[in-house]
């Protein structure tokens, strides 16, 4: 008796167009099944108010959001004579000059310490980014009240009467300019762990060999192991820490908000413009002063990529 005979399976006769079709339809219909509704949202919450903020920026929009009398550019130009917008741009200035370079240094140091820490890394690395999560608010709030409210329960305040120092009103806007101090030092406090943990992941890629190849050189030292080795590798991850940095500096609100207020003392940008939309009712003014604001953004950030060389290799 032979054998029972073994059927091939039988061949598939499909076009490979239409395999092809099939299948690219597939994808195109499961892509738009979990990524549409995500995208009809950014385009009714994000794209829609943008377009619209710009036509109503060329408007005469007092107590309305409805575009109404067309006065082309007379916003902005309202907007960039001496006043309190230019102001406030100054403010930011000042702010940056201190945040920038002080949130860079220490978050690029703390990164070096905790890089070469052995025990109990990850408790350390956790205790520095606990305050990323923290709300500005928050934070805000607990600056004011409890460390530097300018009595003496305050913390600060409590702090320096030990030495015989009298009570200081750090949010008063005279002179010496004590706030800043306070709004400093808040920012500190929230976003040095974040960037620490770029830095660290910057540090984490750098190879031992180069390290290794320079104590042969002889790089004995630190500094030098530092300059020549670390900082070079760490380029394009302290070009990113810089644009961020820059970005959200003009972006500051919450702190200044809930520190000093409608101060014109220190009043950033967006603090103004919420004032000027929120209470004034002047919507043509405040969507002409984001305007300006975004395109001010948008150039300094290019500008400082293309001088710093963001994105090129290392």
């Amino acid at each position: 008796m032979s054998a029972p005979t073994l059927m091939a399976p039988a061949a598939d006769t499909t076009p490979p167009a239409r395999q092809a079709r099939g299948r690219i339809g597939g994808v195109t219909a499961a892509f738009w099944l979990f990524v549409g509704p995500f995208l009809v949202g950014l385009v009714i919450f994000v794209y829609l108010p943008i377009v619209w903020s710009v036509v109503l920026s060329f408007s005469r929009a007092q107590n309305t959001v409805t575009p109404g009398d067309w006065v082309g550019l007379q916003n902005y130009i309202d907007l960039l004579q001496p006043g309190p917008f230019l102001d406030s741009l100054i403010t930011f200035t000042i702010f940056a000059a201190l945040i920038v370079p002080l949130t860079f240094v220490l978050s690029l140091g703390l990164a070096l310490l905790l890089n070469g820490v052995r025990v109990m890394r990850a408790f350390f690395r956790s205790v520095y980014f606990l305050p990323t999560a923290c709300s500005y608010v928050v934070a805000s709030l607990v600056w004011k009240l409890s460390i530097f409210n300018g009595v003496r329960f305050g913390l600060a305040n409590t702090f320096l009467s030990w030495f015989g120092v009298d009570n200081i009103a750090w949010l008063a806007t005279t002179s010496p300019p004590w706030y800043w101090l306070v709004i400093v030092t808040v920012r500190l406090w929230l976003q040095i762990g974040f960037y620490m943990i770029l830095f660290l992941a910057g540090l984490q890629r750098i190879s031992p060999e180069l390290y290794e190849a320079a104590a042969v050189d002889g790089a004995r030292h630190a500094w030098q192991t530092f300059r020549y080795i670390t900082f070079p590798q760490l380029r394009a991850t302290s070009v990113a820490v810089l644009l961020l940095l820059l970005i959200n500096a003009y972006q500051a609100f919450d702190e200044f908000f809930n520190l000093l207020g409608n101060s014109s003392f220190a009043r950033p940008p967006l603090v103004y413009l919420y004032y000027t939309a929120q209470f004034n009712q002047d919507f043509g003014h405040g969507t002409a002063g984001a305007v300006i604001l975004a395109l001010l953004i948008m150039v300094v950030t290019l500008a400082q990529g293309r001088i710093l060389g963001f994105g090129k290799a290392e």
